[in-house]
């Protein structure tokens, strides 16, 4: 499971296809003009014989998995590849984004909001799978949330052809194939019924971005209608992300972690995901709660974090953070999910703040963003929320014109400060006539 690339899933939409035409009425009319000349054959579609040898090679191992050759064949004969995903193997955003920045798109009020209102919409079903996996129904509805915006964003980019090219090209073929062959066989078994599903680009979709052979393995058809329907059963989506953190080793009852305060002159050595200690040996060292509350029992083993090191938020975390973390291994997507889950129960959010005097903003702040860029006359597109090249290259024009250094194009809310400070562009004076 990989949290999308929102800003990049973005694409200008198909026009809808034309009606077809109206059945004549009447015998046909007699034509008195010459007759046309014969329609000229279809242009072949090109073929990357690299590609196709690579198929050739995959062909057999599907057979190995029980894929039979006419599915094999019907699913991959008009693949062709897309060299691009290519350059997002490593461009991640929870390895190449502030954390300020990647936590402020995802566990913004909007998100809040919006997770509450689906907390209280699928209560009952989030009561049953709640009891069916010892899971909370807040930390099921925050990986919702993070992974697809609660369904808004699945991904746009065809998974068969995103999966075949990363089969054939690149590093982790190996990997992908096996991805490949898993979506193979689920559209076999008709678990799955649309070839042309799309997803994010290394080929996690569904509500809660579940990779091919996660959902074979994991997936279950929570709504009892015969298909593990992860893409429009929301039913079979939350259990099945329920059962997957459950078999990650979720504990009912225990929390993921807290943030906490660390005394003067601490150890900052001592953290690491990794580096469990009995929360004795914690409490013995001076780390609290941050909100001043009790600690679970003290024998608990505990890792501390320091995601932007000692002077930024601080949390001990449990056994729950290792289930979560193991959804998608990155510290700043298991924080993203930990930090949306709290406040879907009622909490404030973060007591310390993060190590920087230029915070980032939320989804609703870089839409205002993107709005004062657009009336000082830069050539965005929508103001959507998502900041892509376009919107990048205006913020580092404007902060070079502002003189704010360092002009990388980030938005942050520096920028959006010292533009609603600057107003509308004064327009030059008119030439006299």
């Amino acid at each position: 499971m990989k949290p999308l690339l929102l800003w990049a899933l973005l694409a200008p939409q198909d026009p809808p296809p034309l009606p077809p035409p109206a059945p004549p009425v009447g015998p046909p009319a007699q034509s008195t003009s010459a007759p046309s000349p014969p329609a000229a054959p279809p242009v072949p579609v090109r073929r990357d014989p690299v590609f196709d040898a690579c198929l050739a090679k995959i062909r057999p191992l599907a057979a190995a998995r029980g894929i039979t050759a006419d599915s094999f064949d019907r699913l991959t004969a008009d693949l062709a590849p897309d060299l691009s995903v290519l350059d997002l193997l490593d461009a991640q955003p929870e390895f190449t984004t502030p954390l300020w920045d990647y936590l402020a798109g995802l566990v913004d009020d909007q998100r809040v909001a919006d997770g509450r209102a689906q907390l209280d919409l699928h209560r009952d079903l989030l009561a049953t799978v709640g009891t069916q996996s010892g899971v909370d129904p807040a930390t099921v509805v925050a990986v919702w949330g993070v992974e697809s915006d609660y369904g808004r964003v699945s991904g746009k980019r065809p998974l068969l052809v995103s999966l075949s090219t990363l089969s054939c090209f690149g590093r982790r073929q190996s990997f992908f194939r096996g991805e490949l062959l898993s979506l193979l066989g689920l559209l076999q078994s008709g678990d799955l019924r649309d070839p042309n599903l799309t997803g994010s680009w290394a080929g996690a979709f569904g509500h809660t971005q579940f990779m091919p052979s996660t959902y074979a393995r994991i997936a279950v058809d929570q709504d009892g209608d015969g298909r593990r329907d992860l893409v429009d059963s929301i039913p079979d989506a939350l259990g099945s992300t329920a059962a997957y953190l459950q078999r990650a080793g979720w504990r009912s009852g225990e929390p993921w972690g807290y943030e906490v305060k660390l005394p003067p002159g601490f150890d900052a050595s001592l953290a690491g995901r990794t580096k469990r200690r009995p929360l004795s040996d914690w409490l013995a060292r001076g780390v609290a709660r941050a909100d001043g509350g009790a600690l679970i029992t003290a024998d608990t083993p505990a890792a501390l974090l320091l995601p932007t090191g000692a002077q930024g938020p601080a949390f001990l975390v449990f056994r729950n953070y290792d289930a979560i973390y193991a959804y998608n291994a990155a510290e700043s997507y298991a924080l993203a999910i930990a930090l949306l889950s709290d406040r879907l129960r009622g909490g404030a959010g973060l007591l310390t703040p993060w190590p920087t005097d230029d915070p980032g903003l939320s989804r609703v702040q870089r839409k205002q963003l993107q709005m004062l860029l657009l009336a000082r006359g830069h050539a965005i597109g929508a103001a959507d929320g998502m900041i892509g090249t376009n919107t990048r290259r205006a913020i580092q024009a404007e902060q070079q014109a502002l003189g704010l250094l360092p002009a990388d194009g980030r938005a942050g809310q520096k920028i959006l400060t010292a533009l609603e400070r600057a107003g509308p562009p004064v327009a030059p004076p008119k030439s006299p006539p």
